[in-house]
């Protein structure tokens, strides 16, 4: 039996303060796949010159998509956590909304393997980063429970 979807939805988006600092919204989450959205704000700006968005703020949403991706593969035992995450930032990010799609290309006994890519809600044929990311799956222990 995998993680229930609305439990993986409701551990990203309320129990994870991080996430919730930042405003990430889950869009859609099917098996194997993640769909975050999220708002930036002035804040996020890394380059105040161009300006352009913080690469630590596209990479957070790529390592919580590619995070959830993997969270549908799982069994409700299992805990994951990011071993590898590999972005390439290929435009500036501005200030719009983001989304990041996670999909899953592999999970194993001990691994995930996730690609994820990001861009503007108004520019979806724009790719502004990709990444690959290595989640540990280590397997069995306590049941998932969220903290009420």
């Amino acid at each position: 039996m995998r993680v229930p979807i609305d439990v993986v939805r409701q551990f990203i988006q309320e129990h994870v303060p991080f996430n919730k600092y930042l405003g990430m919204e889950l869009a859609r989450l099917d098996d194997g796949f993640c769909r975050i959205e999220m708002e930036t704000k002035p804040e996020f700006i890394g380059d105040p010159l161009r300006p352009a968005l913080h690469g630590g703020v596209l990479s957070t949403l790529c390592d919580a998509t590619g995070g959830a991706a993997v969270w549908t593969k799982v069994e409700p035992m299992d805990r994951i956590s990011t071993i590898d995450l590999r972005v390439d930032y290929l435009a500036p990010g501005r200030l719009a909304r983001l989304v990041a799609e996670a999909q899953v290309m592999r999970v194993g006994n001990h691994v995930g393997v996730v690609d994820v890519r990001v861009f503007h809600a108004d520019e979806p044929d724009r790719t502004i980063a990709v990444a690959r990311a290595v989640f540990s799956v280590k397997r069995g222990g306590a049941p998932l429970e969220l903290p009420k």
